[in-house]
């Protein structure tokens, strides 16, 4: 696992409960923990297993191979969904590919035709986000999804036992949720590695300002 500066570690250590997780397989690793981050300073100062890079643009190389290279361990990067799909999401995944990312995500409204397209021209694992065990998830399992990214808010836990019950062998990624009560339910349902979302880096930023003005104050009253 990789170690966080200790400086940071009480703040951007994901939650001791991940490691009761089975996990994924991605890059010859074992896989409990993904940060759900494109922050290079807040990835390189987590001690996440891998890291889960989307946003809501075009999946742009220069932002992948940034990631890729500061971030020591595997990324699943974001390729495309309802901004982009068709030709131009394969184009993206197959160059993401090519710059090292260990797997390619795609969001809930990727049509299946891509998903098809994707895990035919693909050598890394295709995950897609679902929201819902419904009938959309099913034509996307069935069109070749290696994995599926749950986030469903407060519902990930059930969404992810009934996936669980009906596609027993399928890598499941899901949310956590805020607490490690929510993280170990979501586990117990059935995901084998959870993302977790850190802390805001502008309230990082502003507590260790906050520290460092006591110990100024501190320093200047002795």
């Amino acid at each position: 696992m990789y170690e966080p500066n200790p400086i940071f570690a009480a703040d951007l250590a994901v939650p001791a409960v991940i490691r009761e997780a089975p996990g994924v397989f991605l890059q010859g690793r074992r896989i409990r923990s993904l940060v759900f981050s494109t922050d290079l300073a807040v990835i390189c100062h987590c001690n996440a297993d891998a890291v889960l890079a989307v946003y809501p643009f075009t999946c742009q190389p220069a932002i992948t191979q940034a990631l890729v290279a500061a971030s020591q361990r595997p990324v699943l990067n974001g390729v495309g969904g309802s901004i982009t799909h068709g030709e131009r999401c394969v184009e993206v995944a197959l160059h993401s590919e090519m710059q090292g990312v260990a797997a390619v995500v795609v969001n809930t409204s990727i049509p299946v035709e891509t998903v098809s397209a994707l895990t035919e021209r693909l050598n890394v694992p295709v995950v897609v986000t679902v929201c819902a065990d419904d009938a959309q998830a099913a034509r996307q399992i069935a069109a070749g999804a290696d994995m599926v990214n749950v986030a469903a808010g407060a519902a990930t836990a059930a969404v992810v036992e009934a996936l669980r019950a009906r596609y027993p062998e399928l890598p499941i990624i899901a949310t956590g949720g805020p607490t490690e009560a929510s993280v170990a339910a979501t586990i117990a349902a059935g995901a084998d590695a959870i993302s977790w979302t850190p802390p805001d880096i502008r309230e990082l930023e502003r507590a260790v300002m906050e520290k460092a003005r006591r110990l100024a104050a501190e320093q200047g009253a002795s």
